[in-house]
């Protein structure tokens, strides 16, 4: 059996270690991450070609399945995917990690998308924490505020104007979320639903502090994708194919 896992997410390499000492895998990596954490069995890097190319590796690789194991916001792969399992009738399961749930003392606003994440931080303070990535920066790029954009590798322009890049990978811990906030003298964290508990504690440190969280909705699996919450579910998944 031949399995492909679309994704370089935390849950992605731990189905890799789950299968494949059972069965061939291959773990596709989208390639934006310049050192990426490989996982176990065979790796490929870089897209397909959309949709017909997706089909096409499929049916040329002669997988079984596939599993998208994507970063929840990666809604390309999941459409392409979705697409191409209806087109080339392979099985196809999104492995999900679940998303961040609000507790008692949780200051957050809930937005859809990065461009009402700018539009929200009017009125919450001058030094921001924006810890959604590299990508997608221009959407805060005529705001006013002073921002500490952290990221795994630099991002491109355009950006806002007053920008400070901290380059760093998680997980990160309580303490170094804390110590962060307060050196910076943070007034309001901007972050994507993503979940897991890698970059959670910095929802810790800020409800803490008393500091906002800007929380980007993630966008939903595409429609008939069943889904998993845990490697371990996806696993059993492809026991049963």
């Amino acid at each position: 059996m031949h399995v492909l896992i679309l994704g370089g997410t935390t849950e992605a390499r731990a189905l890799a270690g789950l299968l494949h000492d059972r069965v061939r895998v291959t773990s596709s990596l989208a390639g934006r991450v310049a050192s990426p954490r490989l996982p176990a069995g065979e790796v490929r890097i870089g897209g397909f070609g959309g949709v017909d190319g997706l089909a096409a590796w499929v049916r040329e690789q002669a997988v079984d399945a596939v599993i998208d194991a994507t970063h929840p916001f990666a809604e390309r792969i999941s459409f392409n995917a979705a697409r191409a399992a209806a087109t080339a009738h392979f099985p196809l399961l999104a492995l999900r990690r679940p998303g961040w749930v609000p507790v008692e003392g949780d200051d957050w606003r809930s937005v859809a998308s990065l461009e009402e994440a700018a539009r929200a931080l009017d009125g919450l303070g001058d030094r921001v924490f924006l810890t959604t990535g590299r990508m997608g920066l221009a959407a805060f790029a005529a705001c006013p505020q002073w921002f500490l954009v952290r990221s795994v590798d630099a991002p491109d322009a355009p950006m806002p104007a007053r920008t400070e890049i901290l380059l760093d990978r998680g997980p990160f811990t309580l303490g170094g979320e804390r110590e962060l906030l307060a050196r910076h003298r943070i007034d309001v964290v901007v972050t994507k639903d993503s979940g897991g508990a890698a970059t959670a504690p910095k929802l810790t440190a800020a409800r803490e502090a008393g500091v906002p969280v800007v929380v980007v909705r993630r966008p939903p699996v595409p429609e008939g994708v069943p889904t998993a919450a845990t490697p371990e579910e996806a696993a059993a998944w492809v026991a049963t194919r």
